[in-house]
């Protein structure tokens, strides 16, 4: 039996779980995905990576600032660029943006060092065993894997809407309604490939789109690395657009009307790439966040919810409810001592 079982591996979670691995709690994080990160997402494609969830990071709040000077001093991020175009107003975005030159994805992993984590492992329910400890039992996917894990307290660093899912059986209706009033915008991520004998002439590394009724965001990607075998953007889609195909099974008519958009508003060659993949991101950006740092649901075991929806959405509150989330599941454990403000500087 573990001590505390976070589930989801993005920017809050991997926080709890170094914050409390550090203090000697024994902890696991289980993840649906292949990978760490969440939307701190890299995609590889035909040799080359593609940021398709969180573009940059930029040193916005003290925790972020802290980490993104570790970053740099490690060399996982570099400078990529003070200024963002913004194609509605037209103008431009005065700030200092960091990147990953292996992709964003290094983030997460420098945040998942030294953890146990189990990926590709779904939670089907959540079961409370005798009172003593939370039962989390996984969606089959092979005989190899464990069907199920006990641990003394849970944390869901997951969506809200995923975590209502797994908390109905479990809590109020009250506690339900607050999670129900949690709101999220969806955006779809095209990921696309052109030859380097392709010129582009444009000086702008991103365009902000802040009226467009498909576009977000357009962002030559293969800037951010080192010898890029091509030329790779990636378009982001307004809020608008992505709920046209939110539940869609096919989304490449939408890729193509993105790309067509993109070679509209800013380079005519964007919509004939010599490859392109589509990524759907229901839960993109929480626009009526919560306004507390973790939400404690208060049953009979600890069980904490955290994200980049508590407090804010930014990266910053993704780490800032992560460190507050592993202060109450502390307190409600053994009050063990946690690293200090912060545990980055160990890792």
């Amino acid at each position: 039996m573990f001590d505390v079982a976070i589930i989801g591996a993005g920017v809050a979670g991997l926080t709890v779980a170094q914050q409390l691995r550090q203090a000697g709690y024994g902890v696991v994080v289980v993840e649906k995905s292949r990978g760490v990160g969440g939307r701190v997402a890299t995609r590889r494609l035909h040799n080359i990576c593609a940021d398709h969830g969180l573009r940059y990071l930029e040193g916005k709040g003290e925790l972020l600032q802290r980490l993104v000077k570790i970053l740099c001093d490690r060399q996982i991020l570099k400078l990529w660029t003070d200024t963002i175009y913004q194609f509605s107003p037209d103008s431009q975005l005065s700030t200092t943006c960091y990147v990953a030159p292996e992709g964003m994805s290094a983030v997460a992993k420098f945040l998942a060092k030294g953890l146990e984590i189990w990926l590709n492992h779904r939670v089907e329910s959540i079961i409370l065993n005798n009172q003593d400890s939370w039962q989390l039992n996984f969606a089959a996917i092979n005989d190899e894997l464990p069907k199920s894990l006990t641990a003394k307290a849970v944390v869901m660093a997951i969506p809200a809407p995923q975590a209502l899912v797994l908390l109905e059986p479990l809590v109020s209706e009250e506690v339900l309604a607050r999670f129900r009033a949690i709101e999220f915008d969806p955006c779809i991520t095209v990921m696309a490939g052109y030859s380097n004998s392709l010129q582009v002439d444009r000086p702008e590394k991103a365009i902000l789109f802040s009226q467009n009724d498909d576009l977000a965001w357009i962002g030559l990607d293969s800037s951010k690395r080192f010898n890029p075998e091509a030329s790779v953007f990636v378009i982001q889609s307004s809020a608008k657009f992505a709920q046209l195909y939110l539940d869609t099974e096919d989304l490449q008519p939408a890729a193509r009307e993105l790309l067509a958009s993109a070679a509209k508003h800013f380079i005519p060659w964007l919509d004939t790439p010599t490859f392109f993949q589509v990524h759907r991101w229901r839960y993109a950006f929480p626009i009526r966040p919560l306004s507390e740092m973790f939400l404690d649901v208060q049953t009979s075991l600890p069980l904490i919810c955290c994200g980049d929806w508590c407090g804010g959405n930014l990266v910053e509150s993704a780490l800032q409810s992560g460190l507050s989330t592993a202060q109450r599941i502390n307190s409600q454990l053994q009050n063990l001592s946690l690293p200090g403000d912060n545990f980055f500087d160990s890792l």
